[in-house]
């Protein structure tokens, strides 16, 4: 058989109402196309060309030589953190303080959304949320300094625990026993309200007919929760967890850094504030090649437990990421 060209005729052309449609689509919803591409922009700026420098965790880097003129120095600058005497103490107590955080204040929106759920006047739920809401939106510099005013030796905290319970009177953030209970739970206060509200949507999703039945079956306040709530959120919890896990080695180090001093180092330097004191030469020269060397270990080994979280989630349940 003869091959034959194909006419050009044959090929399959969009019809003009088709391209009428796309256009009249196009008009209807432009700014959410560029709404996204101020999304695309921003990332592209400050999220992917920034890492151009990461090459420094490899280099000596010096900045009157530049990025490209810094000597190619290989991993030295990993086996300087990992042989140390630093990397036990800021890799133990990131570890411990997002374990601590993970264990206590994670579930504390949840159970609070939960504790909401069952008020039944709105005007009540309503004044509660909004008092709740108040202290995300308190200056984490203003924070730092209120609890540094309440937890001296004359502050209205320690005077309380000093007539109630007997607790001596002092600075309780010079305390290397009470740095991460205080850490902990000025993080509770903090966010407790802000991050219900997320659970709180979930919450509104739940079929209410469930709880019909749920009740018609006899359960009652506590068994609607585990039987009927909290499977209806779960997907939302997991996603949550996933992303919580994947910055277990990321703390807050502008509250680290207002809270900590070097009485309580032994407990409270992490690996974010050892960067920051490293790449600013607070400790001595400014070592912009090993503190960036820290900081692309952390972010390796973030991404390495978001992996694992969510290959565990998809594995145990039908929510993940990816």
């Amino acid at each position: 058989m003869r091959n034959r060209k194909r006419d050009v005729s044959d090929a399959p052309t969009a019809s003009p109402a088709r391209r009428r449609d796309w256009r009249a689509y196009f008009a209807r919803t432009w700014f959410i196309y560029l709404i996204f591409l101020i999304v695309l922009i921003w990332y592209g700026i400050f999220r992917y060309a920034p890492m151009y420098g990461v090459q420094i965790a490899f280099r000596r880097y010096t900045p009157s030589a530049g990025i490209w003129n810094s000597r190619w120095v290989g991993l030295k600058n990993f086996e300087r953190f990992f042989t140390s005497a630093y990397f036990t103490r800021v890799f133990r107590n990131t570890i411990v303080m997002n374990l601590l955080n993970l264990i206590f204040a994670f579930p504390a929106p949840i159970v609070f959304a939960l504790m909401l759920n069952e008020i039944r006047h709105s005007a009540v739920k309503r004044s509660i949320q909004t008092i709740s809401y108040l202290p995300h939106f308190i200056s984490m510099v203003v924070l730092t300094g209120i609890m540094h005013d309440f937890l001296n030796d004359t502050g209205t905290i320690t005077t309380l625990l000093n007539r109630v319970f007997g607790l001596p009177r002092k600075v309780w953030l010079n305390d290397v026993n009470a740095y991460r209970t205080i850490y902990i739970l000025s993080d509770i206060w903090k966010d407790l309200g802000w991050s219900a509200i997320i659970y709180l949507a979930a919450l509104s999703n739940v079929d209410t007919d469930l709880y019909d039945a749920a009740e018609i079956d006899g359960c009652g306040s506590i068994r609607k929760i585990i039987y009927v709530t909290l499977p209806g959120i779960a997907p939302t919890i997991i996603i949550l967890l996933i992303l919580r896990i994947g910055s277990m080695l990321s703390l807050g180090v502008e509250k680290t850094l207002l809270l900590y001093n070097p009485n309580t180092w032994e407990v409270s330097d992490i690996i974010s504030s050892f960067v920051y004191r490293r790449g600013f030469g607070i400790d001595g020269r400014a070592d912009y090649s090993f503190s960036t060397a820290v900081d692309l270990f952390n972010a390796v080994v973030n991404l390495c437990l978001l992996t694992l979280a969510n290959i565990v989630a998809r594995r145990f349940s039908e929510t993940s990421l990816w």
